[in-house]
């Protein structure tokens, strides 16, 4: 197919392209190259009709239903192409890379767009990022790890600043990581758009230099890490920062006392097993009396132990504990640049 192109061409050529997934919006909706815009051939229930059309009837009967769907669209199609693309590049894909990326290329051409598409299609872009995000090559990564509270992610965010490259897994998931960790938060990506979005972080980290990320569960709510991924986080330098209490408190209480008390009794019900009937009903009732330090030193109570756990038996071969009088989230980056 004229300017179909592999996989590593095709991105390139995203860069300075608009680029348009004629998938049907359900396709879209479950996972998507970043930056792609939804531009369906086809509605979600006009493709299940196509396709029933072909099993039933056969390849013909199905292109002619096809072209009946596709027919009285054309004109807009080209038309909102325009608004999109006024300097008329186009990037295309479909599933495989077959008939629906095909005919609108083969459209817009006709409509004087400059097009390519993505040989394979979109499931050559997903073997692509399984492939290299269970693979990640990284000169140097690093585990910034610590209890709940200890202000991980703004440690992050301030080695970021100081010029370091970091990955936020928990930007990316929509989500904090424990019972609470959904307050506040968007909803979280399918399984799949978050395996693509970390791709595109890693395709614009330079491997030769350090990395910094966040210690996390394999699990952060809904999303898991990839598996190659996660052994590689395993087998990397950890830093078990810690900080006094009083300044996890503290941070807790900036993160979680904005949000609607309803929501923090939600989440603590989640945890209901593991604290116990009579911790539970103390978290509750500290809530009703808004004496949210009480609430999250209970939570703490908890998580410390399971946090303690998971250092204890965590594979590292080479876990570093950095103990501070304060929980100056700049301080520490600065430091740990400077030392580690």
């Amino acid at each position: 197919m004229e300017n179909s192109l592999p996989i590593d061409d095709f991105l390139t050529a995203c860069k300075t392209r608009v680029l348009l997934d004629v998938r049907s919006p359900g396709e879209y909706a479950q996972g998507r190259i970043p930056g792609a815009l939804s531009f369906p051939l086809f509605t979600d229930e006009e493709r299940a009709q196509v396709g029933t059309f072909y099993k039933q009837k056969g390849r013909e009967a199905a292109m002619e239903l096809g072209l009946e769907f596709v027919g009285p669209k054309m004109a807009a199609f080209v038309r909102q192409a325009r608004e999109l693309a006024p300097g008329r590049l186009l990037a295309l894909h479909c599933w495989r890379g077959g008939q629906r990326s095909g005919s609108m290329a083969w459209l817009f051409r006709q409509s004087g767009f400059d097009v390519v598409t993505l040989q394979g299609g979109y499931k050559t872009y997903r073997q692509h990022v399984l492939e290299r995000i269970n693979a990640p090559q990284f000169h140097r990564l690093i585990v910034v790890g610590g209890r709940t509270g200890t202000g991980k992610t703004k440690i992050l965010h301030a080695l970021r600043t100081l010029g370091e490259q970091i990955i936020d897994l928990e930007r990316l998931a929509n989500h904090k990581g424990s019972a609470f960790g959904s307050i506040g938060e968007a909803p979280q990506p399918k399984v799949e758009q978050f395996e693509n979005d970390l791709y595109e972080v890693l395709s614009r980290i330079d491997p030769k230099r350090r990395v910094w990320i966040e210690n996390e569960s394999r699990s952060i709510g809904r999303v898991f890490i990839p598996d190659g991924f996660w052994k590689k986080m395993k087998a990397s330098t950890l830093l078990n920062i810690e900080i006094p209490d009083e300044e996890r408190i503290q941070n807790l209480l900036t993160d979680y006392t904005a949000t609607d008390k309803s929501d923090l009794k939600a989440a603590f019900l989640k945890i209901d097993s593991k604290l116990g009937g009579q911790h539970l009903k103390e978290a509750l009732e500290a809530l009703e009396h808004d004496d949210f330090a009480a609430a999250a030193r209970i939570a703490l109570h908890y998580y410390d132990k399971t946090y303690q756990y998971g250092l204890d038996t965590n594979p590292s071969p080479d876990i570093r504990q950095l103990k501070f009088n304060h929980g100056n989230s700049e301080e520490i980056a600065r430091f740990l640049v400077e030392t580690i």
